[in-house]
């Protein structure tokens, strides 16, 4: 893994510092007590950008591979849906591919399929517990690596080899899925992103609920 440019300085400057401590130590003359401790410090310290340079890989790790995911690029909407709901379910739909590491986005409204967009599979989706948790919570729920969950069966019919998944309600009425390209994709502003949308698209659809 390839380190980041400023975990190289450190790493190179650490390491540097201890090659000039141990020729210093070599061709000093007098073995002082002064220079002996003056020695070490200086050692400790270029450990410590060493160290520094290792532990920066893991603060910010390289980000996962997309996986190899099969599925026909598409779209699909529920037909008879008002114009105003088409143009929100397709304007969003459309910037959370393009915006996000979004592979697949499903919309399902009152055990309605009324969106699939993206990478698409021939099976329906059935919202699960998973599902049904958000829905009670009314909190996204981020699987970041869906292989690790044991419910992970809930979503193999959204597409198949997911490796992540973004669950956010609809208010009491329904969800937004999100399958992702990799583990761990979706960031804090992805998050965000998809929150705010879910509240646009819940307000459009029980406005129309009451016209």
């Amino acid at each position: 893994m390839a380190l980041p440019r400023p975990a190289v300085v450190c790493l190179g400057v650490g390491g540097g510092g201890l090659l000039l401590v141990v020729v210093n130590q070599l061709t000093a003359g007098l073995n002082e007590p002064a220079l002996t401790r003056a020695g070490v410090l200086a050692s400790l310290l270029a450990v410590g950008l060493m160290l520094v340079a290792v532990l920066w890989t893991r603060a910010v790790p390289e980000a996962a591979a997309r996986a190899t995911l099969s599925g026909e690029e598409g779209l699909r909407l529920q037909e008879g849906l008002p114009e105003s709901v088409r143009q929100e379910l397709g304007w969003g739909s459309q910037m959370l591919l393009t915006a996000t590491p979004a592979a697949v986005v499903l919309v399902h409204w009152r055990g309605r399929e009324l969106l699939r967009r993206g990478l698409l599979a021939s099976t329906a989706f059935a919202p699960g517990p998973i599902c049904a948790r958000a829905i009670e919570r009314q909190q996204a729920i981020s699987l970041v690596n869906l292989s690790l969950y044991p419910g992970r069966e809930e979503f193999s019919s959204l597409l198949a080899g997911l490796p992540a998944v973004l669950v956010q309600p609809l208010a009491a009425d329904g969800v937004v899925v999100i399958g992702g390209w990799s583990a761990r994709c979706f960031s804090r502003s992805d998050l965000l992103w998809v929150e705010g949308w879910a509240r646009r698209l819940t307000a459009e659809m029980v406005a129309l609920d009451r016209s």
